[in-house]
């Protein structure tokens, strides 16, 4: 991909969440003149001020299904909510602590931005590492299949596919952040138990993803030499896990669940298990694409066959034995 669209996506990107951003910057400005006027609010910004996540949806709605879709009509692409996975989880969580009846413990809330910013920060490096710092190269291989799948309906059932379904799993995984930022509550052992679980998630999927970037890029060093590729990963963390870097973002988001489950409200794991259920099914399609490989398929039966899928475990004797002969 040339500068000039490099330069172009990565301008698109930075501009297309501003809608969402001035009108929350305008109403928050707005309710606070109000405080300081002593001014009744319209029954419009009344409505914005007592329904936060409803708010939340609307915008996401607007902004992102509405936007993003039509953004990726004319460029013929949905890479940009792949980025996104990234950013919006942090817009949320500064939505959410500054919103105007937010009430919560002060360390309890710098404690969750801060993981979140070592999170989002951890899968924006490997999500631009991975397309060789640039920005919308491709989108995600699933989208492109599904786009030939459904052919010429993927214009409109995209909006639903894409952007619809990504609302549920974005404003619902990070109910939590919602959760956080309504109670006021001392911390307590469960919160640094919570924040340990969140940490260590963060930490196994950037080695996992180190890993596999290695991986992928050896690979395409043989493959440019003319020389046969290394046909599975199954060294480091992928001797003991199939998808370590799926496992390690699982615990991310169920570490935040343990916080909201200690502030009385465990009704928030719906979003990680939803988010959890989706990714189940996502290793399905990433393991059939696997044996659809010629040059991996049989390494990867008996990969599949002797480890684990996500939880890090041992590998079965039946591997030793094929190692052996």
């Amino acid at each position: 991909m040339g500068t000039a669209s490099n330069l172009k996506h990565a301008a698109v990107s930075f501009l297309v969440p501003l809608p969402s951003i001035l009108f929350y910057l305008y109403f928050i400005n707005h309710y606070k003149s109000s405080a300081v006027d002593g001014t009744t609010l319209s029954p419009f910004w009344s409505w914005c001020v007592d329904h936060p996540i409803l708010l939340v949806n609307a915008l996401f709605f607007l902004n992102v299904n509405v936007l993003f879709w039509i953004i990726s009509q004319i460029q013929k692409s949905h890479w940009m909510i792949d980025l996104y996975w990234t950013v919006i989880p942090m817009m949320l969580v500064y939505y959410y602590a500054t919103y105007p009846l937010a009430r919560y413990n002060l360390w309890r809330s710098r404690i969750v931005i801060a993981s979140a910013w070592i999170w989002s920060l951890r899968l924006t490096h490997n999500y631009f590492r991975r397309e060789k710092w640039q920005w919308g190269v491709r989108e995600d291989w699933r989208f492109t299949d599904m786009r030939g799948q459904y052919g010429r309906h993927w214009w409109w059932i995209s909006f639903f596919s894409v952007y619809v379904s990504q609302q549920m799993f974005l404003v619902g995984i990070c109910l939590p952040f919602y959760i956080v930022h309504s109670v006021d509550k001392p911390l307590d052992v469960w919160d640094f138990v919570a924040v340990a679980v969140c940490l260590c998630g963060i930490v196994l999927a950037y080695f996992a993803d180190t890993q596999l970037h290695e991986f992928v890029t050896r690979n395409d060093k043989l493959k440019e030499l003319g020389k046969p590729m290394v046909p599975n990963l199954d060294r480091g963390l992928w001797g003991y896990s199939r998808h370590p870097n799926y496992f390690g973002e699982q615990l991310w988001w169920w570490g935040l669940v343990i916080i909201a489950w200690n502030l009385g409200h465990g009704w928030a794991f719906v979003g990680a298990f939803v988010n959890s259920m989706c990714l189940a099914y996502v290793t399905v399609l990433v393991e059939q694409r696997m044996l659809k490989q010629e040059y991996r398929a049989e390494a990867y039966r008996l990969y599949q066959k002797t480890t684990s899928v996500w939880i890090p475990w041992f590998r079965s004797s039946a591997f030793a034995r094929k190692k052996e002969t």
